[in-house]
């Protein structure tokens, strides 16, 4: 059997149907992002940024960097081990109290990634407790999904963001059963944002667990970063609160926090996160400075969400179709693969911007788009030149303008 033919069949079909994923080899300059040069057949070219999930920028701060200096010059590159044999260092146990206290917690708990403390918290809870079954909104990431299904307990998919669907299927399940109600705070690709308090009172009500995906939003939202679960004053009614390192903050990693009993749990039976290298010591210190500072600092997030507005403006002046959320995810709709993918490479290669194509299976089909996230590093000339380009490229390829906006 010629397994590669098997292989390259599969691969061609998505290269027809244009969702075949490339990526472009950047080279981000410190100090200077959103700045990146762009490294494609030999040739070097600098571009703007514009689909980062670097938010804030906090992967350039100074304080960020020198944490993460003065912790390889201090500890060296890597943990040494898993957090059980040997890995466990200072900067870990440091990173979780500030985690823990950022979200009013008892304890929290480091991952590897966000993707792996959503599949091995979910996975583990689920999988431990007897009988359990999972509420999962129907646009939870695939890191939950996994999770879930890895756990082999019973699921039940509520339609995103509906709170009489979810009620309705809370209510058919019995009372004793344990239940989890799995969700996010913002939704990563249309940038809208649930319901926590009814999603909050119907857990409640109904005797289940809150598991709370808050990664799009720590560090945004909330007078120290906490998320939209403490800019709401809702952080006390969350079971669960998952949060990752890698996108406002900068640097890389996942993390629980919760009661101790929940976290030690998780710590003791989650073989995603027994069975693997901790995170190096100086990338735990870094994080640790970026929590902190945004902790104390809402420079950031004040200038992120004044670019978030312009940039909204500026595509309602040319018509430009963009979903409409609260959030600083601002989604704008092609509709179409091919063109999507045809248009973020003209923005490469004519206009040294650099958007992400977004197409399915991320997205449905139909609905591609340019995900554009403005940070508070943008500047209102790059704005000015964004919308330009987009603007001249939806006439180039003849795109309608005003109707999608309304979606």
């Amino acid at each position: 059997m010629n397994y590669d033919a098997i292989l390259t069949e599969a691969l061609d079909q998505l290269r027809d149907e244009g969702d075949y994923r490339t990526f472009a080899e950047l080279e981000r300059h410190r100090g200077a992002f959103p700045r990146a040069t762009r490294h494609s057949g030999g040739v070097t070219g600098d571009v703007t940024v514009w689909c980062s999930n670097d938010y804030l920028g906090m992967g350039q701060h100074p304080d960020v960097l020198a944490a993460m200096h003065a912790a390889l010059d201090t500890s060296g590159a890597g943990a040494g081990g898993t957090r059980n044999i040997s890995g466990n260092t200072h900067q870990h146990a440091l990173l979780e109290a500030e985690l823990a206290d950022l979200h009013g917690k008892e304890a929290a708990l480091l991952f590897t990634s966000g993707y792996v403390s959503n599949w091995a918290t979910l996975g583990t809870l689920a999988a431990r407790l007897p009988g359990c079954v999972v509420l999962s909104d129907a646009k939870n990431h695939a890191s939950m999904i996994e999770g879930i299904r890895q756990s082999r307990a019973q699921k039940r998919i509520w339609s995103h963001n509906d709170m009489a669907d979810l009620e309705a299927q809370l209510a058919s399940l019995p009372k004793d059963a344990p239940k989890i109600v799995a969700f996010e705070s913002v939704y990563s690709m249309d940038g809208d944002i649930a319901p926590i308090a009814d999603i909050c009172e119907l857990a409640q009500r109904h005797g289940a667990l809150t598991y709370l995906d808050e990664v799009h939003a720590v560090g945004l939202y909330g007078p120290h970063g906490g998320g939209i679960a403490e800019a709401q004053g809702l952080m006390h009614r969350i079971d669960v609160i998952e949060g990752t390192l890698g996108k406002a903050y900068g640097v890389m990693g996942g993390y629980i926090a919760a009661s101790t009993a929940l976290v030690d749990f998780v710590r003791s039976f989650a073989s995603g996160f027994i069975f693997t290298t901790a995170l190096p010591p100086a990338v735990a210190a870094g994080a640790l400075a970026a929590v902190r500072h945004l902790k104390r600092s809402s420079v950031e997030r004040d200038l992120q969400k004044t670019r978030v507005a312009q940039l909204r403006a500026r595509l309602d002046d040319m018509g430009l179709p963009h979903l409409v959320n609260e959030s600083h995810i601002v989604p704008v709709m092609v509709g179409d693969a091919m063109k999507c993918r045809f248009i973020s490479n003209l923005l490469l290669d004519e206009f040294g911007i650099y958007i992400q194509p977004i197409n399915y299976p991320t997205v449905p089909k139909g609905t591609e788009r340019l995900r554009i996230t403005p940070s508070p590093v943008h500047s209102e000339a790059d704005l000015d030149r964004l919308v330009g380009a987009l603007g001249s490229l939806w006439s180039r390829c003849q795109l309608a303008r005003r109707p999608m906006a309304a979606q």
